[in-house]
């Protein structure tokens, strides 16, 4: 489908006027270019590759290297999307300087629109100082994928009074430092909903209810490409990998007994030109 390219002004509109914001994450050339086909307005090359695409255990082996190579090919495949580039662990944590050159590498090496980081108040100067030097930032709270050590494995955050006041403060303090965009991951709708309400800029809801201005899934989760484990909040609109598994299988078996490939599948030869050819071979 034809569109414009979709832009922070325009996710804003979308906000302003209570039309919904589509995003998925993206990690290569053919789902991007699917996405792009059907109008997704986000695409997030995610740190979640790590598990989805390079089969590690968590997002933390992931590198700026892998990073801008991913998003640089999502690009190429969707030119027209709003592109987040994700800042993979301890690409921002250790200094400011650090967090703006490898904010910037994403930017202009894998043409991102914006990049995302993780953490609330801790995070706020780090994203002052990126946004000040001209890259938009979209802010994540809630299950932070790069915390798990400290937050004990993927689970849901906010689920306490205090913690969840904790999350308020820092999507406030997010949005002081500049942000342009906010993810909010697997926290109670009724958190939220709140943030929700104090934010002034687009806020992006995965698997945290229905009261934002926008949705995420991970793509691997929602169309059954990824079976290692699927988070309570992963709708499934297909499972390709049952359609896949069943084509390897045919495909092994037709090999294995010779059913393929059959004369469509090869490049024909004129039979004079076999005869020749023959002919030429008989005299060698």
């Amino acid at each position: 489908m034809d569109r414009k390219k979709v832009t922070i002004p325009e996710l804003m509109r979308k906000m302003e006027q209570g039309e919904q914001i589509s995003m998925l994450t993206g990690y290569d050339y053919p789902i991007a270019l699917l996405e792009e086909k059907a109008g997704i307005d986000i695409i997030l090359v995610g740190d979640s590759l790590g598990m989805t695409v390079y089969g590690y255990d968590s997002t933390l082996p992931v590198t700026m290297d892998m990073m801008v190579r991913h998003t640089a090919t999502v690009r190429r495949a969707a030119p027209n999307a709003f592109l987040v580039g994700d800042m993979p662990y301890m690409s921002y944590q250790v200094c400011q300087k650090e967090a703006i050159r490898n904010a910037g590498r994403l930017m202009a090496e894998g043409g991102a629109d914006c990049v995302k980081l993780e953490g609330g108040v801790e995070m706020a100067e780090t994203v002052a100082a990126i946004v000040k030097a001209t890259i938009p930032v979209m802010g994540h709270i809630g299950l932070t994928p790069q915390s798990i050590s400290q937050l004990g494995g993927f689970k849901a955050q906010g689920r306490s009074a205090q913690s969840a006041i904790q999350l308020v403060e820092d999507a406030l303090a997010l949005q002081e430092a500049g942000i342009s965009l906010l993810l909010v991951e697997a926290v109670p709708p009724p958190v939220l909903k709140e943030i929700t309400a104090r934010m002034k800029v687009p806020v992006i809801s995965l698997g945290s209810g229905p009261d934002a201005h926008g949705q995420l899934l991970i793509v691997h989760d929602m169309i059954g490409f990824f079976d290692r484990f699927t988070p309570k909040f992963a709708k499934k609109y297909a499972n390709i990998s049952t359609v896949i598994l069943e084509a390897l299988v045919k495909y092994r078996e037709e090999v294995t007994t010779r059913a393929f490939p059959e004369p469509q599948y090869t490049y024909g030869m004129p039979k004079e030109e076999e005869e020749k050819f023959l002919a030429l071979l008989a005299g060698k």
